[in-house]
């Protein structure tokens, strides 16, 4: 049976288990994608494949948030923690918009910090996911695809930065994202985001960051 660190008081489970918490975009609602695909519902099923007790993941997430957008549903969803588990996958839409990637730096610095206040103050139960590259897909069909992979590791490299700084879990699904250009049933059918293969993949690189933050055991 998994070790629940950090939930002695119990603060963090629910009526089932452990609760999470997932923050994001159309990548975490799975735009396209049946409900069970979600890479957090599958995070989840994989958690509890290795007797992690979690519950479902709270989701919020809508396809097109930018960053200050997802910074306003929160305060309108009001979220109560704390949360034995905090994911979070943000700025796609910031950098599809055209928006500033200093603009970025602050807003996405200012929601982890807000993911770890629903984590307890724990930064070690919150893991950020980085934006795939969204350019090698379908859709990306005649855009530049070069200028798209720029920007996107710009944006990563900024997340990946303020993750380190404060002491959040960062799982980079970027390569992978790359890899499955052309790869047949890899995308949903509008050809931009994604299918539950994919998503399955992504739960599975975000597998030993979430044992990580719930205290569990890594197993094979």
């Amino acid at each position: 049976m998994a070790a629940l660190a950090g939930c002695a008081s119990g603060s963090t489970t629910g009526g089932s288990g452990m609760r999470y918490l997932a923050l994001g975009d159309s990548y975490t609602i799975g735009e396209g994608a049946a409900e069970a695909d979600r890479w957090p519902v599958q995070l989840a099923g994989l958690l509890h494949v290795r007797n992690v007790e979690i519950e479902e993941p709270r989701i919020i997430a809508v396809t097109g948030w930018t960053t200050d957008e997802l910074s306003t549903a929160i305060d309108q969803e009001n979220p109560r923690g704390p949360f034995a588990l905090v994911s979070l996958l943000i700025g796609v839409n910031n950098q599809y918009r055209g928006r500033g990637a200093e603009e970025y730096r602050v807003q996405f610095a200012a929601l982890l910090q807000r993911a770890i206040g629903f984590a307890g103050g724990d930064a070690g139960r919150v893991i950020v996911l980085s934006i795939p590259d969204w350019g090698v897909t379908p859709f990306a069909e005649g855009r530049d695809r070069a200028q798209i992979a720029t920007e996107i590791d710009l944006f990563n490299r900024i997340n990946r930065e303020e993750t380190q700084r404060l002491g959040a879990r960062y799982v980079d699904i970027t390569p992978q994202s790359r890899a499955i250009a052309g790869t047949p049933g890899a995308f949903a059918p509008d050809g931009l985001h994604y299918s539950g293969t994919t998503y399955a993949e992504w739960a599975r690189l975000a597998l030993p960051s979430a044992l990580a933050a719930t205290g569990a055991a890594a197993s094979p």
